[in-house]
């Protein structure tokens, strides 16, 4: 159905440009009944100015329908490109990563059940569907960050989100931005909720060891330096 209506759409709008260009000959034609008239003196042939109100009417209504067929092209084309070209381009580029589109799926099924239980307010729930969406993408790290959300922000359960998030940290071999991110996120746990400054530190200070010069270094002794500890 979409589809026939992009169809009938892309019709009207080259039916559009077809009645546009033969407006631009009709005037053409016009113009030169005039050119001719006054070639030949006639400036006082009453034809004329009917001539020219003419031309000036049809130059009007061309330059309109100009625009509006402009605006309805750029219209049909932008629908396209958003409606379908784009998810279809984030679908292709999703499927790269994965092994299978079945496993994406997966994971996708999982993710939407676990922010749908969240907006419902089944809390447990949701972080049994995250848990599984974290079972069909190992190194995707979204999973635990929203278990740990909840546990933290709507379970008022700081402990079990430290948990979760070493947990995580310990159960894959993450890439460097992963792994400095779940230290990140214990110092702060740590730190604003447990209120264990040492332990926050120990996580920031493990940062610099594992990632020396990196930008996670310098930001973890940055925020040493804020607390006073280095």
């Amino acid at each position: 159905m979409k589809w026939l209506f992009y169809l009938v759409l892309a019709a009207m709008i080259a039916g559009g440009w077809m009645v546009y260009s033969k407006s631009g000959e009709e005037t053409k034609a016009l113009q030169a009944r005039v050119d001719v008239l006054e070639n030949a003196g006639l400036d006082e042939n009453d034809e004329l100015p009917k001539l020219k109100s003419t031309i000036d009417t049809k130059s009007n209504e061309k330059l309109f329908s100009g625009i509006l067929l402009a605006f309805l092209t750029a219209g049909l084309v932008g629908m396209v490109v958003v409606v379908d070209l784009l998810p279809m381009l984030a679908h292709k580029a999703t499927h790269s990563v994965y092994d299978s589109g079945e496993k994406v799926d997966n994971d996708a099924d999982a993710m939407h059940a676990a922010r749908s239980k969240v907006a419902q307010g089944d809390y447990e729930g949701a972080i049994e569907s995250f848990r599984e969406a974290a079972k069909a993408d190992p190194l995707n790290r979204l999973p635990w960050v929203e278990i740990a959300k909840i546990q933290r922000e709507q379970l008022e359960d700081p402990a079990a989100a430290i948990q979760t998030i070493r947990y995580a940290l310990e159960s894959q071999e993450w890439e460097v931005n992963n792994a400095a991110y779940f230290l990140f996120r214990l110092a702060e746990l740590y730190d604003e909720d447990a209120g264990d400054r040492t332990s926050a530190a120990t996580m920031l200070n493990q940062v610099i060891e594992q990632f020396p010069e990196t930008r996670h270094s310098a930001n973890a002794r940055h925020k040493l330096h804020e607390w006073g500890l280095i």
